[in-house]
């Protein structure tokens, strides 16, 4: 597919002089296309559940949903060097497609024969190596559709389209399998990640200068990637940056997550209880999108992400030590907005500060961190939790959490990054 290419000197201010990202036609088209594809993984993975209980054990069901998080990992390093050899947008288009046929192939196998467990697994597979150059490409994309100024907009109106996906796609895959079984929700996912794809063709790009470009066929993808680490090495604010997301995420994700279930079980609050702090978490983390959605640009936005993470450190460290459900929904309230805006800031920088020429690449890195080894704390907060409990447990998390704070006041390059006007 040829790309829709708009010269540089017209892009340098943005897509149109003057019109913010958030009334922009083109922006608002990667935008649709980002949330219908995002949509439809969420209904994706409802679908994928329930024909993995169906057809399998519990354990094996978790095997099936748990098989394609090694794929990715593994890979997006190279799918970061695929993303910035190949074009962003190539790549996504691309990828959806083969997301798109691997679903509705899935839906149509249901709806004739009804697969075995392989072929979930198979799927899972699939999925899994097609969004190890999926998330990178992804990443990098914003650059390409807007201009340098609108980025923190555009993490904004990112961040809602993530909360936007959460809410409606767990629901809808569950009507759809209510009312067809996995076919139908194997159908529907394929089908909204299928709206993506006209809308991603319609999105114009901004066309790289020639020392964005270069010519892959003067290098080896081993080059790149070496080429890649040691960039993200040397840069006075990328390498501490990527640190300090590593340690928030490291911090935040096991309490916030297999944490928080043991919590709500021991203070007595229930599912409706635990149902009521998460969405709290959603709502904070919302409202701090819409906020950079309509503001744009925060001043001194390394600052700002430090106290952010610093604040909601210390909320995640007092979530163990609030007992009553009103609390906790107050606290996570907070959570959600300070992470959120720290989330989107850290993501506009990545985006800012980073060459064009190896925004994959530096996506990547960003993505094996939050996906690779955030993760791994999960297993490691339940077990220490078991063993000790969840004051202590959630007290170390927030320090580990905060370290990423810390990280960033103390890197001078770093605490005085800025967004561009």
């Amino acid at each position: 597919m040829t790309a829709t290419l708009v010269p540089a000197p017209a892009r340098a201010a943005g897509q149109i002089p003057g019109r913010p990202a958030h009334r922009d036609g083109n922006v608002l088209r990667w935008l649709g296309a980002y949330t219908s594809s995002t949509i439809g993984d969420n209904v994706y993975y409802i679908a994928l559940s329930w024909a993995a209980v169906q057809a399998g054990s519990p354990s094996q069901a978790g095997f099936v949903m748990a098989v394609s998080a090694v794929p990715r990992a593994l890979l997006m390093l190279g799918g970061g060097v695929v993303a910035d050899r190949f074009g962003p947008r190539k790549v996504v288009i691309g990828s959806d497609a083969v997301r798109c046929a691997t679903v509705l192939a899935l839906a149509a196998l249901f709806l004739t024969t009804g697969p075995g467990l392989w072929l979930l697994v198979l799927a899972a597979v699939v999925f899994g190596v097609v969004d190890a150059v999926f998330m990178p490409a992804v990443g990098a994309l914003p650059a390409r559709v807007t201009g340098r100024d609108q980025l923190a907009r555009v993490q904004g109106m990112r961040g809602l389209a993530i909360r936007s996906a959460n809410v409606l796609g767990a629901p809808l895959g569950g009507l759809a399998v209510a009312l067809g079984g996995a076919a139908a929700a194997f159908a529907a996912a394929g089908a909204l990640i299928a709206v993506s794809v006209p809308l991603l063709i319609s999105v114009r790009m901004r066309e790289p200068a020639p020392d964005e470009a270069g010519d892959p066929a003067d290098r080896t993808a081993w080059r790149d990637l070496r080429d890649g680490l040691s960039y993200i090495r040397g840069h006075r604010v990328l390498a501490p940056l990527i640190a300090a997301i590593a340690l928030g995420d490291l911090g935040f994700v096991g309490p916030l997550n297999v944490g928080l279930t043991l919590l709500a079980d021991r203070r007595g609050w229930g599912a409706s209880g635990m149902g009521w702090v998460i969405a709290a978490f959603g709502t904070g983390a919302g409202a701090a999108a819409l906020l950079l959605t309509l503001r744009g640009r925060l001043p001194r936005a390394g600052t700002v992400a430090a106290a952010a993470i610093l604040g909601g450190s210390v909320a995640i460290g007092s979530l163990a030590f609030v007992p009553s459900v009103a609390g906790a929904v107050g606290t996570a309230l907070v959570v959600g907005l300070l992470a959120g805006l720290s989330g989107a800031l850290c993501g506009a920088l990545i985006q800012t500060q980073s060459d064009p020429a190896y925004l994959g690449r530096v996506t990547a890195v960003a993505g094996i961190v939050s996906l690779g080894l955030a993760p791994l704390s999960m297993p490691l907060t339940a077990a220490a939790i078991g063993w000790w409990g969840t004051g202590p447990v959630f007290t170390a998390s927030a320090a580990v959490c905060g370290l990423g704070g810390v990280l960033t006041l103390c890197v001078r390059d770093l605490r005085r990054a800025e967004l561009p006007r």
